[in-house]
């Protein structure tokens, strides 16, 4: 403000003024086929905006602040876009619980970069325990292979792990007892469970349905590295700032 202010020969609040009375110009898309991508980038604790793009243009075609993020919220986005004629031959979304099962008769992928992330955060980058180094190798093949190769993949580690996985630790003074390997049995089992999305992009080819969300990570650093540049400015001045980058 104060370096315009100097060019310009006018007063800091007065250029902030017109500068907030800018209109923004969100463009209007012609109604037709696409594939959704959808996820929310947060700005700190209770800030975000969910997400939905189009893949096929690589237009965002909608967004929405949130204070968190919800299958509902989710499902009202997709609703809302259905509603204004556009036709939905697929969804790309993280591994959120429920998600999956929320939209009947369309196909949904699980972002394979989302469930990468997931195993990390149960073994770590650099798992110490074997089991944990072969599925981590496992796990980093996934966006590389096909439905049959990777379950047979898993299907051979956990075998092979079976009584590794099984061993559980006493305690003697409450007699209770856990499973010792509870991070490697959580990881394996977020993989069953997400496994029938893993590669939904696979069974589909004509549709172009990608296997992660990455294309709106680009969008999403990009937002962040601006805010962190203005990080003092108002939530309403932020809100115009992510309307504007989101709709170009």
């Amino acid at each position: 403000m104060k370096n315009l202010s100097n060019q310009y020969g006018i007063s800091p609040w007065t250029i902030r003024r017109k500068l907030d009375q800018i209109e923004l110009n969100i463009p209007i898309y012609l109604i037709e086929n696409c594939v959704i991508a959808m996820d929310t980038c947060y700005f700190g604790r209770g800030f975000g905006v969910m997400v939905f793009r189009n893949t096929i243009t690589h237009k965002n075609l909608q967004w929405q602040y949130v204070n968190h993020e919800t299958v509902q919220k989710y499902i009202s986005g997709i609703d809302n876009l259905k509603s204004k004629g556009w036709n939905i031959l697929g969804i790309v979304c993280d591994g959120k619980r429920g998600l999956f099962r929320a939209f009947n008769g369309i196909p949904v992928q699980m972002c394979q970069f989302h469930q990468v992330a997931i195993i990390t955060r149960y073994i770590t980058r650099n798992p110490k325990l074997e089991a944990g180094k072969e599925l981590k190798s496992i796990v980093q093949r996934l966006c590389h292979s096909n439905q049959e190769e990777f379950q047979r993949m898993m299907i051979t580690w956990e075998n092979k792990w079976r009584l590794f996985l099984n061993e559980r630790t006493h305690n003697a003074d409450t007699g209770k007892w856990h499973y010792t390997h509870r991070r490697l049995r959580s990881a394996i089992r977020s993989l069953k469970t997400n496994f029938s999305c893993l590669f939904t992009y696979q069974k589909y080819p004509d549709l172009h349905i990608p296997n992660t969300t990455n294309s709106m990570e680009g969008t999403f650093s990009r937002l962040k590295t601006k805010l962190r540049i203005h990080s003092g400015i108002k939530q309403w001045r932020k809100i115009r700032m992510i309307d504007e980058i989101l709709a170009k």
